[in-house]
């Protein structure tokens, strides 16, 4: 029994952000329903990345087939939605409000219902209707200004980070729904655009800039107010990236490599002269840790307290032993049964051990179990 178990949950749901949130709903217990067009979710015709984007958030659900254009179809669709605690949609703006399947036609039946809707850009804003996935909102967020070196161009994250904290914050909007249905017995309708989100993620750089008037900007590697922050450091055998600013963390990294006078050396001996010295103090974290392999700079500064990371590929992430002592990686199928590993939900419940991955459905897959059948309603239905 999962935290979910006996939450029914429909899914009109394409690319990323709603079908990651409701595949961690599905981890957690809910039973999912993806309603799909004829020709499916727009990620089975992209090719690779598509592909992989269904095998990431589609694990162990079932794919009903519908053209929502058609009445039949259309009824099976509703009934569904009334038989459901939660619908989740990130379709095109209004697209299913012109069908009678929006929030405000399906809640007037049932008020109980979790509705959450996920669009590019707010709802009765300039751009609702433009077409807006990560790219547009890590563009227009201002995070593809805060990325890359400050003398290249800006650069886009190199995974569809917006898209995916966006599913993070469905979960945390359907399970806002759920509670205030437990206390007062209504339910909930939410708005989530991804460009609201990509803002939400920058909170603390919009602080910072109101604390000190200056505009953020590329910086690359390393934090302008502190050093060493978020420094790369090569080693014997790869990178790490390494952060000890605060000055008793300074001294420990001083002193495990062996130099306890850079800590009196007037170039190093506080922060703000650190920044201004950052490329000779690097080049002297360079020369020694240079010598060491990953695995004994990890060591070594780690147990002494200094905040160091190696930098993996996805070859050494699998590898990784806490990623395989913290089981954050799944087996899951594909639509043909082929197995591959991919990353689990993003946190974990004492107690409670979720589903394996899953398996991957086609299209339309599940929809004779209800499609000219009954089906059985949620409890709350």
């Amino acid at each position: 029994m999962g935290p979910l178990t006996g939450v029914r949950v429909v899914e009109f749901g394409q690319y990323i952000a709603v079908p990651a949130a409701s595949q961690t709903l599905l981890d957690l217990g809910a039973e999912v329903i993806k309603i799909e067009s004829p020709r499916g979710d727009a990620s089975r015709h992209i090719g690779q990345h598509g592909e992989g984007i269904v095998r990431a958030y589609n694990r162990g659900k079932e794919s009903i087939s519908l053209d929502l254009r058609d009445r039949r179809d259309w009824r099976v669709a509703h009934e569904l939605v009334m038989g459901a605690d939660v619908v989740v949609q990130n379709l095109r703006h209004g697209a299913l409000a012109a069908l009678g399947l929006g929030p405000k036609q399906v809640r007037a039946e049932k008020p109980e219902l979790v509705y959450v809707s996920v669009s590019g850009f707010p709802p009765g804003s300039l751009s609702q209707d433009r077409a807006g996935l990560d790219i547009a909102a890590q563009a227009e967020s201002g995070i593809m200004s805060l990325t890359g070196e400050r003398s290249r161009d800006p650069q886009r994250v190199g995974f569809p980070l917006v898209d995916a904290a966006t599913g993070h914050a469905v979960v945390q909007a359907v399970t806002t729904g759920l509670f205030q249905r437990e206390r007062t017995g209504e339910g909930m309708t939410a708005h989530i655009s991804l460009l609201q989100v990509a803002l939400h993620m920058q909170a603390a750089m919009w602080g910072e800039w109101s604390v000190t008037g200056t505009m953020p900007l590329r910086k690359g590697n390393g934090q302008d107010a502190m050093a060493p922050a978020a420094d790369l450091v090569a080693t014997s055998d790869g990178m790490v990236m390494l952060s000890a600013y605060v000055q008793s963390h300074f001294r420990k990294l001083c002193d495990t490599l062996g130099h306890p006078e850079w800590v009196d050396d007037e170039r190093f001996a506080v922060n703000d002269a650190r920044r201004a010295h950052r490329g000779a103090l690097l080049e002297l974290l360079h020369g020694v840790m240079g010598e060491w392999t990953t695995a004994e700079c990890i060591q070594r500064l780690g147990d002494a307290g200094v905040v160091i990371a190696e930098v993996r590929d996805y070859e050494a992430v699998l590898r990784a032993p806490d990623v395989i002592d913290g089981g954050l990686l799944v087996d899951a199928l594909d639509e043909r049964g082929a197995r591959f590993r991919i990353p689990g939900p993003p946190f974990s419940v004492e107690g409670y051990d979720p589903p394996s991955g899953g398996r991957v459905p086609d299209v339309g897959e599940h929809s004779e179990r209800y499609v000219g059948h009954g089906w059985p309603h949620s409890s709350s239905a």
